[in-house]
């Protein structure tokens, strides 16, 4: 045998080995091409083998011992190529089953694929419908809802103007009710300006120009009452003011001085009306008016300067103190003595044959014989009431108002007000016998 023939058939084994040794999902095809190979390869190397031997028989027949060498090496490699093709065979053999066994595993795969898509599917579509489906009644239990606001909206606005209209009938009725009401509180008539206030019958007619005068005489209340009669002179100087004292212990020396004086220089007549007490400061303002008033029952006290700023002062302090009251009680005591026709000695003598403390009180209608008050009336007309006191302030509102002092409660439980701190100078002028009034 030539070695061209062995190479080729080397090489044709070796190319069917190289493809049969490699497994694909294409390897059915693949062993097909290798069985062609090897037929091919053993049919020419027969052909070759038949086409060598002629030529070797023809050209040499001379050489029987090579011949029979050769074909030996035929034989053996024949076999050989014949084994190698049944082991191909085998192995082609094998590679069919796992070709097919893949196959079956693909067709498996696509399969579950297939179904696990289906039910993705499936399951899409489920969840699709389900939101459709609660879409659906989302949207009608909304629209449900949008009519039932819409339902509350129309009966609440129905009721509120029903409410509106009835709110309406009843603050109409309560203005009406409550006009009415104002309406009775106010009568029907105007303050009465007379030029002489004391009629003939003994009845003294009060105007609406009229100032209040009760409590504790403090700079407040001269602010009070000096504006007023200010005030009643501007607007007109002709008619008369009247300070009316319900109940008053006096007070401060300078807020009764400033009251006394402007009662002297207003024009217009100031008369001073005493209801039920006056002391000391209001006392001395009572008898110093130009026209003065009161009660029978009315009582009116004079006495002294006294005071009890003496607690921490040494002896020319207090000398210097007792200086300043005499001073202030001259001043003040001697036109009461003037008009009473006596001297201060006098005066102050009385005052102690009258009482052990030196409090003179008179009724007033024992008070006019000593000059104390001009007039003594029976009836007085207050032709300024003509609001219902029902819807004004209380009398002790108004002259804590005025005053600025409230009661109070001291540590041991005793009812008292405090006193407002004076001027240096100024004392107090007041009847206090109980200490309700007190200095802090």
């Amino acid at each position: 045998m030539k070695p061209n023939l062995t190479l080729k058939l080397l090489s044709v084994a070796s190319a069917s080995a190289i493809s049969l040794s490699t497994p694909s999902l294409y390897a059915q095809d693949s062993t097909e091409d290798a069985q062609a190979i090897i037929a091919t390869a053993t049919d020419t190397a027969d052909d070759t083998t038949k086409t060598d031997d002629a030529g070797d028989s023809a050209r040499d027949d001379s050489k029987p011992e090579a011949d029979s060498e050769e074909k030996k090496e035929l034989k053996a490699l024949t076999t050989t190529n014949s084994l190698r093709s049944e082991k191909l065979k085998a192995e082609l053999a094998q590679q069919r089953e796992e070709v097919e066994r893949l196959k079956l595993e693909k067709q498996l795969l696509e399969q579950q694929t297939s179904i696990a898509e289906l039910r993705q599917k499936l399951k899409d579509q489920e969840a699709k419908a389900t939101y459709e489906r609660n879409k659906i009644e989302l949207e009608r239990e909304a629209t449900l809802a949008k009519l039932k606001a819409d339902l509350h909206s129309q009966n609440y606005k129905s009721k509120q103007a029903e409410w509106n209209l009835k709110r309406g009938e009843l603050e109409a009725e309560v203005k009406t009710l409550q006009a009415k009401e104002t309406r009775e509180a106010y009568i029907d008539s105007e303050p009465n300006y007379l030029e002489n206030p004391l009629k003939d019958d003994g009845t003294l007619v009060i105007s609406d120009r009229r100032i209040p005068f009760n409590g504790v005489v403090t700079s407040r209340t001269a602010d009070f009452i000096t504006s007023r009669l200010h005030f009643y002179n501007n607007q007109d100087p002709t008619k008369p003011i009247f300070i009316v004292i319900d109940d008053s212990p006096g007070g401060s020396v300078m807020a009764g001085y400033r009251i006394l004086k402007a009662m002297e220089a207003s024009e217009a007549p100031v008369h001073v009306v005493v209801k039920s007490f006056a002391a000391s400061m209001a006392a001395s303002i009572t008898t110093l008016a130009e026209h003065s008033y009161a009660y029978p029952n009315a009582i009116i006290l004079h006495h002294q300067i006294s005071s009890t700023r003496f607690g921490r002062s040494n002896l020319t302090e207090q000398k210097e103190a007792l200086e300043n009251m005499q001073e202030w009680w001259k001043r003040l005591a001697t036109p009461i003595a003037n008009k009473m026709g006596i001297s201060i000695d006098e005066l102050v003598e009385q005052m102690y044959e009258a009482d052990s403390q030196g409090d003179w009180v008179e009724f007033a209608d024992k008070a006019i014989e000593l000059k104390w008050v001009d007039h003594i009336v029976e009836r007085i007309e207050e032709t300024s009431t003509l609001v219902n006191p029902d819807k004004l302030p209380s009398k002790v509102e108004i002259t804590s108002r005025i005053n600025g002092m409230k009661e109070t409660v001291d540590e041991r439980g005793e009812t008292c007000i405090i006193l407002p701190r004076l001027n240096p100078k100024d004392v107090y002028f007041m009847h206090n016998p109980d200490h309700y009034y007190r200095l802090r």
